[in-house]
């Protein structure tokens, strides 16, 4: 039951107070680890199965030390005092989630097109997406906004939930060191394509049964947020496979349905067009106050996620 109560409270701190930036915010520790474990690990011409074997053994070990590092350390702060214990913990929870970084990022985007300044609008949304955006107009930057959102509600706020709901900070940390490592050498390329692989599969693994309940609880959120439950179901039903990951098109889908437009697609990244196949009927354009809507139905979501992950941690305690 206290796992469920750090939980929480990590959460209302990051929905207050947001991502603190500091220089040893745990989320930038493992990206320096996975750096410099980049430069060490790939040196000179490697075979493929070398660099596999080289990049799964950075994968394993990083998550290994995520999850024992907060777990003796919390030991010890419990054996302490309980309250001192807590307060860490809470602290530790709190700088997983991505939430309010994620709304205050992609409303930074809707501020700008709300002034009508488009080139101001695409140096934010740069920030936040990895395709090309010097030449998108507002209905392609809307978009791309409401694609981040509805992506990263599952790794950036459900996902890491439901992980620390189940194993508290350690296992919260073990995860965003999985989610990391994807989103830093988990790339299909000429650089990753051996090295990364791991990485990419064990993010595909981890996040695929996270992916489907951030889907299901988004479909459950549109009521709360006057959005097409129906429409939300059947567009997640049909285009919830239509991407090279099995999870990135989970929540996508739901989002796109809910809102009644079309969303992904083929676009430019670094200047080379990438083909991605449409997700969603257009049955109106993308505008930005979708971005302030794509922001409700995350927020809903996840508070019915913690809602319902903090009941059934209490009612298994209690039993």
């Amino acid at each position: 039951m206290l796992v469920a109560v750090v939980v929480v409270f990590g959460f209302i701190a990051d929905r207050i107070v947001g991502d603190p930036v500091y220089p040893f915010h745990p989320a930038r520790l493992i990206g320096w680890c996975i750096s410099k474990g980049d430069k060490l690990l790939r040196r000179g011409k490697q075979s493929r199965a070398a660099a596999f074997i080289l990049g799964m053994l950075l994968s394993i070990s990083l998550v290994a030390v995520c999850y024992a590092l907060p777990l003796i350390v919390l030991f010890y702060l419990y054996r302490l005092h309980i309250a001192l214990g807590i307060a860490v913990e809470v602290a530790f929870c709190y700088q997983i989630f991505a939430a309010k970084a994620l709304k205050d990022e992609s409303m930074k985007v809707y501020y700008a097109l709300e002034n009508n300044n488009v080139e101001e609008a695409r140096n934010w949304l740069s920030r936040i997406v990895g395709r090309d955006t010097q030449h998108l107009d507002e209905e392609e930057i809307s978009k791309a906004a409401v694609e981040t959102i509805a992506e990263n509600l599952s790794d950036g706020v459900i996902a890491p939930m439901i992980f620390l709901l189940i194993g508290g900070a350690p296992l919260g940390f073990a995860y965003k060191a999985v989610n990391t490592l994807d989103s830093m050498i988990g790339y299909n390329n000429e650089k990753y394509a051996y090295f990364g692989k791991f990485a990419a599969r064990m993010d595909d693994v981890v996040n695929y049964v996270p992916s489907r309940l951030s889907a299901l609880l988004m479909i459950l959120a549109t009521p709360l947020c006057k959005l097409n439950t129906g429409r939300a179901w059947r567009i997640f039903l049909r285009d919830s496979g239509k991407h090279k990951s099995p999870n990135s098109a989970q929540t996508e889908s739901v989002c796109a349905g809910a809102l009644g437009v079309s969303l992904s697609g083929s676009h430019y990244y670094g200047g080379k067009l990438v083909e991605k196949p449409v997700i969603g009927d257009a049955l109106r354009p993308v505008v930005k106050d979708d971005i302030i809507r794509t922001n409700r139905l995350m927020y809903a979501s996840s508070w019915l996620c913690l809602l319902l992950g903090a009941a059934v941690r209490v009612l298994v305690h209690v039993l």
